[in-house]
């Protein structure tokens, strides 16, 4: 069983290409004790990403053992990539005593909230308007225009599952979102 102590656990969600994973990478940057939960994924890796620090990359046969053996809190198919969170490495973080960050969608949020021993506080991101977020995914060059596309159709599904969320955050500005998680995270983990 996890005994939380005084770490807290903060989901980060958002529409892909809403600023999720830059917000994650600057909260862990500035709060040495929040970790980011490192999520295990079958996609391939971009060309600016880490094993065991981006992702660790598994093929499918790799991550359907992983599923078969009960080894996620969550996963999730998306995009035909698999995505899950380690429940080794959730515990191992919290028994270090680290704040933990998970960069996850709404699947993996609604998972993870069916743990009772996860208290989490799940902030939810987004763009300020659907053309705009058409506008970053094509400025961040990561994807092909068909993916591009795929992640603006399921922008909708994604807006339906903002209420799941304790708090919703737009991020109209880079630095003026951050620091309105900043505070989120600073007042619950004032609470503990």
């Amino acid at each position: 069983m996890l005994k939380k102590d005084d770490s807290i656990m903060v989901i980060l969600s958002s529409p892909s290409g809403a600023g999720k994973t830059t917000i994650s990478k600057k909260i862990q940057q500035k709060y040495q004790n929040f970790k980011i939960s490192v999520s295990h994924t079958t996609r391939k890796p971009r060309p600016n990403e880490v094993e065991g620090i981006d992702y660790f990359f598994l093929s499918n046969d790799q991550f359907k053992d992983k599923i078969k053996n009960n080894e996620f809190y969550e996963y999730a198919k998306i995009f035909g990539n698999y995505y899950g969170t380690s429940k080794k490495s959730v515990i191992d973080l919290l028994k270090n005593k680290n704040d933990v960050l998970f960069d996850i969608d709404w699947q993996g949020t609604q998972q993870l909230s069916k743990h009772s021993e996860l208290k989490l506080t799940k902030i939810f991101i987004l763009p300020p308007s659907k053309k705009e977020l058409k506008k970053r995914l094509i400025q961040r060059n990561q994807d092909k225009p068909e993916i591009v596309s795929e992640r603006l159709n399921f922008y909708e599904n994604d807006l339906k599952h903002k209420d799941d969320y304790d708090f919703v955050v737009i991020n109209d500005n880079l630095e003026a979102c951050f620091k309105k998680v900043e505070e989120i995270i600073l007042s619950e983990k004032r609470k503990v």
